[in-house]
């Protein structure tokens, strides 16, 4: 479906220069788009791209117009942030392309009979819908999705297929749940008492916000005694494991295989590398950003960026530095011991 630069524009915003009835059917990177395709330019280093592109129309910012717009054949779409215009924009192409959905419960589905399901929504092959389960408007339940007991969901919210929510856990508005999700599972809670494991059993929920995103295979475990929360805007990419009682604030992004321990607390606008591990019962302050593989082990009261790994290096140089880590203790002794010595030499001098 072919749309005109100035819909575009209209929709999204932003100047448009060159022919506004210019039509485009999607977007694409600077070196893969055709004439029949908008693309953008969000990196300055890749201006000498940009200048050898096929597409119609490019978006870019106020900077990068003023050294190519003289030269560009195409349509130009000069935006404050071309890559958060570029987003938008693939948004607006996904929305007019996308196959409808139709609303319906596949007969093989298996609703309980006090499930409130909403006659806009969209209920696929073998999904499961536990009792007291409210369903809201236009939501979208793919194939061998399990809905427990007492779970609701949000309108327009979408999950795919082989998704798990278990009792009573809660997702808002217009959330995408991808395959594999478990949301709802037990924490890891158990009392030792000599030698002996006694489980805490979890009842808590999970509570999702609104505009939520959570990648394939994620897991969000219920809470011990209060609740795990996810707030509005919170992004989860794929593999993350977040225990239970954790508390994501709102915008916070999370990428691929970061590990959350029991009962931290993550605030606003912060993002966490991917394989970050984020111990239990701390602290991290709004807009704070952990580097990838980073141990975040106490408190973070302060925003900025913290990495805590050791560079990659030969393993014969790495066994090196990692003899003299051990020995930092007695160097710093022996360190000591020669200043005292030196300041006892100088003072005898100086009699």
């Amino acid at each position: 479906m072919r749309t005109r630069l100035k819909e575009l524009v209209q929709s999204l915003g932003g100047h448009l220069i060159g022919d506004a009835d210019t039509q485009v059917s999607g977007i694409a990177p600077l070196s893969d788009a055709t004439t029949s395709q908008i693309t953008f330019l969000s990196n300055p280093k890749f201006r000498s791209q940009a200048a050898q592109t096929q597409a119609a129309a490019i978006i870019l910012s106020a900077a990068d117009d003023a050294v190519l717009g003289a030269d560009y054949r195409g349509a130009r779409i000069v935006a404050d942030n071309p890559y958060a215009y570029f987003a938008k924009a693939a948004q607006f192409f996904a929305a007019r392309n996308a196959i409808p959905v139709i609303p319906g419960i596949h007969p093989s589905a298996t609703l309980d009979p006090t499930a409130q399901v909403a006659s806009s929504a969209h209920i696929g092959p073998n999904v499961v819908i536990g009792a007291g389960a409210v369903i809201d408007e236009e939501v979208r339940i793919e194939a061998g999705c399990v809905i427990g007991r007492n779970v609701k969901i949000g309108a327009n919210s979408c999950l795919n297929a082989n998704v798990t929510i278990y009792a009573s856990c809660e997702i808002g508005a217009r959330a995408i749940i991808h395959s594999g999700v478990v949301m709802g599972a037990d924490g890891f809670g158990f009392a030792n008492a000599g030698g002996t494991w006694i489980k805490i059993p979890q009842t808590g929920r999970v509570l999702i916000g609104d505009d939520v995103e959570i990648g394939a295979n994620t897991t969000i475990d219920r809470g011990a005694l209060a609740d795990t929360v996810i707030e509005d805007g919170v992004k989860l990419d794929n593999q993350i494991q977040i225990a239970h009682n954790c508390h994501i604030g709102t915008q916070t992004a999370i990428a691929a295989c970061a590990s959350i321990a029991g009962s931290a607390r993550i605030g606003k606008y912060c993002s966490i590398g991917g394989a970050a591990m984020i111990h239990g019962h701390i602290t991290i302050v709004d807009h704070v950003h952990v580097s990838a593989g980073t141990l975040a082990l106490r408190s973070i009261s302060e925003p900025g960026q913290y990495t805590g790994f050791y560079p990659i290096a030969k393993h014969g140089d790495w066994e090196k530095s990692a003899t003299l880590v051990r020995n930092l203790n007695t160097m710093r002794e022996k360190i000591r011991t020669l200043e005292k010595s030196v300041k006892q030499l100088t003072e005898k001098d100086n009699e």
